[in-house]
This record gives structure tokens, sequence and C-alpha cells, in this order.
């Protein structure tokens, strides 16, 4: 369309951090320990290198708005990327009902009034439904929301590292940080967490769904993804650094880590500055979403037209032909989900819903990795602006080893496999919610009668 407003460079690194860059899962992070930084610098290389390469071949060859389901149906048809597309879809409601719960006490944070049960689920229902309706709009119209959140995000992550070197180097080191410390820890907690970093590290593939808002999506999108996430590792691990140099392990909190940390480095709850770190904070969880959305929704929809997601999710509006079924969908999940958690066992409800989105979001990129290789042999006609070079041996490392991580992630994330009550407790929930969304995915395969 003539006029339509266009991403820059510039934009496009900043939305591309917006939706990478998630503030809120820094708790379970720094809850490994000091091992999360040989986490970090491992998973950077091993995981974040061949994906975001994968992501820049893929994504430049195959511009659309289908994205990973796109890439998955082209290299093992239409029932996989059926799988795909319900994956990677249920997993964003999931996780806009586990950012909901904690708008609350960030609102009782702001405001300094205690909130009743009725007016927490009324402010979770305001904060989903909000960001539904600004995913009506097209990405380049919420491009300052993106940006914006984008700056936010950087500024309290180094806030948050600063601030915590500063606490270390005056009232010394909170944990110990010898040599062997830093070494990985194998049990059970630390890798049940370890998924969270590659949570942090996956999304650069929502930003190939924006190239129709793109100047030059062929050269823009493999910047865009190579500068952000250079930008992305440093700030992660000095954050990361800031927080584990002051902030003792047992301390931190899975349900509100970025606030917790900054009230545990300031040694106080309250103030202008606390207040203004929520308000900031409770920003970013409206980027986070409206930017996921926008890439979701599209996917969903995309694969809707195509008859591999429920005719309601193709729906788009009139005046903007933007995805509003899919976003619809989201908000009714979501909704759901938040009403009904008060009936839940008592527990970390962040996490809770946290780690089943989790477990969908990374089944979702099982088979992208083979997706890229199989592409390879069967379309090597297609031209690619950008190729991941290298030697065919190579290209199967790339493959393999991010397959690997991913899987073993899944098993630590989903399955309870110490069988103490504890465990039993927090896993349960995670495998039966798993298990139930993984057959309506497998039922609406086979109600649609999707073939290859």
């Amino acid at each position: 369309m003539e006029g339509k407003k266009k991403f820059s460079l510039f934009s496009a690194v900043l939305s591309v951090i917006c939706v990478v860059f998630v503030a809120e899962a820094a708790a379970p992070v720094a809850a490994i320990g000091n091992s999360q930084f040989f986490w970090w610098l491992f998973l950077l290389l091993a995981f974040l290198l061949p994906y975001g390469l994968i992501s820049s071949e893929l994504g430049t060859a195959y511009i659309g708005d289908g994205g990973i389901y796109d890439w998955v149906t082209k290299a093992f048809g239409h029932r996989w990327g059926a799988r795909v597309s319900w994956y990677y879809w249920i997993n964003f409601p999931l996780w806009l009902a586990s950012l909901a719960v904690m708008t609350p006490g960030l609102m009782e944070t702001i405001t300094g009034f205690k909130l009743a049960p009725w007016a927490g689920i009324a402010i979770e229902l305001v904060f989903i439904w909000l960001i539904i309706w600004i995913s009506f709009y097209p990405v380049s119209d919420s491009i300052w929301i993106l940006n914006g959140a984008a700056v936010i995000k950087m500024l309290l992550a180094l806030l948050v590292g600063g601030l915590g070197l500063y606490v270390a180097f005056t009232k010394g080191m909170a944990n110990d940080m010898s040599f062997s410390s830093l070494l990985p820890s194998f049990d059970l907690n630390s890798l049940s967490y370890v998924s969270v970093i590659i949570f942090n590290l996956l999304g650069f593939e929502v930003i190939c769904t924006f190239a129709g808002d793109m100047e030059n999506p062929k050269k823009q999108i493999p910047q865009s993804i190579i500068a952000a996430g250079l930008v992305i590792a440093a700030i992660y691990i000095f954050s990361a650094f800031g927080i584990g140099v002051a902030i003792p392990v047992h301390k931190i909190s899975t349900s509100s880590g970025m606030m917790d940390s900054f009230k545990l480095l300031t040694g106080t709850g309250t103030g202008w500055f606390i207040i203004a770190m929520a308000f900031l904070f409770l920003l970013t969880l409206f980027g986070n979403m409206i930017s996921w959305s926008l890439g979701v929704n599209n996917t969903a929809s995309y694969a809707a037209e195509n008859g591999d997601m429920p005719k309601f999710f193709a729906r788009r509006s009139k005046s903007k032909d933007m995805p509003v079924g899919a976003a619809v969908a989201n908000g009714l999940v979501a909704s759901l989900v938040v009403v009904l958690a008060p009936i839940l066992p008592n527990q970390d409800l962040f996490w809770a819903f946290f780690s089943l989105n989790l477990v969908m979001f990374l089944l979702s990129y099982v088979p992208v990795f083979p997706a890229f290789y199989r592409l390879r042999k069967i379309d090597p006609d297609t031209p690619r602006p950008f190729k991941v070079g290298g030697k065919d041996g190579f290209l199967k490392l790339m493959v393999i080893l991010p397959m690997i991580l991913i899987v073993i992630s899944l098993i630590f994330t989903a399955l309870p496999l110490a069988f103490d009550a504890e465990t039993l407790t927090a896993k349960l929930p995670i495998t039966i919610g798993s298990l139930i969304f993984i057959g309506l995915g497998e039922l609406i395969i086979l109600v649609k009668k999707i073939k290859d």
C-alpha cells in the first residue's frame, strides 16, 4: 500500500531486541546460581549462533507471514506444519496469562495499595485485552511501542547489572565466586532452568513475519538478527553477572525476579526508584506481548488460511487486514487461564504457566532445524540472499546440536525426574498440561484430516 510506514534497520534491530530479550525470565536463570555464567556462554555458542544463522537463511529465502510454519511445511508437509503452528500459537496465551498474573503485584508496588482478589483478576483481564486490542493494528503502527520497550528493557538490564556491581564492590560478594562455583551444575533443579536460557534466546524468526513492513527485508533481516544477537548476549551476561555477585541465590524468586532484584539491591521495597522500576518493568511486559502477538497471530492466521488451523484463526479485519481471529482466541484462552487460576493448587502461578508455555514453545522449534537441512537438499534452487557457509558435516552439526539441547530442556522442564512430594507437586501439572495441549493439537489434525 502506497504511503505505508516502513521499518528502518534501526527499528528492525530494536524490534528484535524487544522480541527476544525477556526481562521477566531473569529470575529463573539467576536461580541456577553461578553456573548460569557457564550455561550462558555455552548456549550462546552452541544454540544462539546456529539458530541465528539458520533463521537468517530461512527468513530471507522464504519471506512471508508464515514464519517457522512455512519452513516446516515446505520441508515435511502439512501435518508437521499444523503441529508447529499449534504449538507456536498455544504458547502465547499461556505466556500472556503468566505475565498477567504479575501485573497486580506491580500495580500494588506502583500505587502502594493492597488489591482485593477480584480487583487483581480485573487488572489481569485489562492487561490481556489491552494487548489483544493493540494487536488488531499493523506492526508499523506500534513501532514506537516496540522501540520504546526495547530501550526500556536494555535500561532495566543495565541498571540491575550496574547496581549489582556497585553493591558487590561496596558491600562484598553475596555468593562464592570461586572458579569451582562457576562450573556447570548438573542437578535436577539447575537443569530445569536451563530451558529458560534457551527461551531467552528464541524469537529471531518473528522479525521475518514483519518483512512486509521493512524497507529492504533481504538485507535487514540478517543484519538485525546479527546486530541484535550481539547486543542481547552482552546485556544478558552483564545483568546476570550483576545479580549473581550481589544477591544470594536463595533469595531469588521465580515469580518476580527483576523487581525482587531491584528491591534486594536497594534494600527497600518502596520509594520513588522502586516505583519507577515497577512502572518501566510493566511497560516492558506490554512491549514483549505486543511484539510476540503480531508474529504469532500472523503465523496462526497463515496456517489457518492453508487449512492447518481452525478456520476462526483465518479471520482478518477488513480495514487493516490484521489476523483478528487468532488475536481474539489468544484473549479468550488467556482470560480463561487467569480466571481459573485462583482455584488451582497454591503454587507459584507465574512459574507454573510460564513452564507450560516453555514446553509448548520449545516443541514448536524441534522441527525447524532439520527443516533447514532438508530444504537445502530438496529446494536448492530457491535464491538465498543470506546463506550459511560450511561443508555438509558442519551443517549437520548446526542442526543436531540445537535440537539435542531443546529435547534435553523439554525433558527437564516437563517431566518429574524425581518422585518426592515437592517435585511431583511442581512438575505433574506441567506434564499433564503438556499432554493435554499436545493431544488437542493431534485432535485438530485428525478432525481436519490434514494430509501431506
